[in-house]
């Protein structure tokens, strides 16, 4: 079997030591040129590609983080993502995409093999921001820094949006459009963002100057699959809901389609806001009325604060940044 060629076959074919390789391929300075051009003419002669890995590992430290995402086919974590990979690139790192696919063991097994990898940190949108699990990493020697969901306290850093507001402002809107009688599609309830959202809305009928009500839909996923079939739930209710509020952007692309499919009319039947703001939303074949948030500033940030907080810097100080979410208002609410 055919061997990939190493240091000492470097050495030999250059006629040098293999300390004298590795000063080369680590420290050129200390070689003179015309020794370093022997290396490298043998190097590429032979093919030889180091082991970076292992040498990170024998360092104790990796090169690499990775980013955790709750569910890699909805677009606003790919969009979280790329700003990861921009903040990353610039420090000359590398990132791990690993989708927990909303299924808690999944996401167990992701973050222990991290942990054995070594990388430098994780950045993760989790399931339960309280996990037991999640709470070890740090003191095992792995930084974690919480995306797209607040930390419950002062041990981890974490960047988030403001989703209770988010809440109030998609069913401000609503309401203000005429509305009295809205829906919360979304779910599942164990998932902080969804209460969040669905605590905002609440939050926002119960101020309301005149009687309201918050019907809820609840979903077993946030997908648009889930969305067409809280569709077809919603348009058999009596009375049915005017206004329908989801808990993010592919819940109301499937209740838009389920709509269509039922010879129903938005806004006219249904007046429909989603949240994230991703790309698809303003593409729909009804514009969609959206909560946006800063998707790729959210990545950026996070991966900040993972750089930041893997430095071993004795002085660290965790940071809870939380940003405001915008309503963006299109064709698919009653909007004056």
């Amino acid at each position: 079997m055919n061997t990939a060629p190493g240091m000492k076959d470097v050495a030999a074919m250059a006629g040098v030591s293999i300390g004298t390789v590795s000063n080369v391929l680590n420290r050129p300075e200390l070689v003179s040129e015309a020794t370093r051009l022997r290396v490298r003419a043998a190097i590429d002669q032979l093919g030889f590609v180091r082991n970076e890995t292992a040498r990170q590992l024998r360092a104790g430290r990796s090169r690499t983080i990775a980013y955790v995402v709750m569910d890699a086919a909805n677009p606003f974590f790919n969009d979280v993502a790329r700003g990861v990979e921009d903040a990353a690139r610039a420090e000359g790192m590398a990132v791990y995409l690993c989708n927990s696919n909303q299924d808690a063991e999944r996401e167990r097994e992701y973050l222990e093999r991290l942990r054995e990898q070594r990388v430098q940190g994780v950045l993760i949108t989790p399931i339960d921001p309280a996990g037991e699990q999640l709470a070890e990493m740090p003191a095992r020697g792995t930084p974690v820094v919480l995306v797209d969901c607040p930390a419950r306290d002062d041990t981890m850093c974490s960047v988030a949006v403001d989703d209770i507001l988010g809440g109030r402002l998609a069913a401000q809107h609503l309401l203000e459009t005429g509305h009295e009688r809205i829906a919360f599609v979304g779910g599942p309830m164990t998932v902080q963002q969804v209460r969040d959202r669905h605590a905002g809305a609440r939050q926002a009928t119960e101020r309301w100057n005149s009687p309201t009500e918050l019907v809820s839909v609840e979903t077993t996923a946030l997908t648009v699959a889930e969305g067409r079939r809280a569709g077809e739930r919603l348009a058999v209710m009596e009375p049915r809901p005017t206004a329908a509020f989801c808990a993010n952007d592919l819940l109301a692309l499937g209740l838009l389609q389920a709509m269509t499919r039922l010879g129903l009319d938005v806004p006219g039947d249904l007046a429909v806001v989603g949240y994230d703001d991703i790309e698809f939303a303003e593409a729909a074949a009804v514009p969609l009325t959206s909560v946006r948030q800063p998707r790729e500033l959210l990545g950026r940030t996070a991966a900040r604060l993972l750089f930041e907080e893997s430095s071993g810097d004795p002085d660290h100080v965790h940071q809870q940044i939380r940003f405001s979410p915008q309503l963006v208002v299109r064709a698919s609410t009653r909007a004056s």
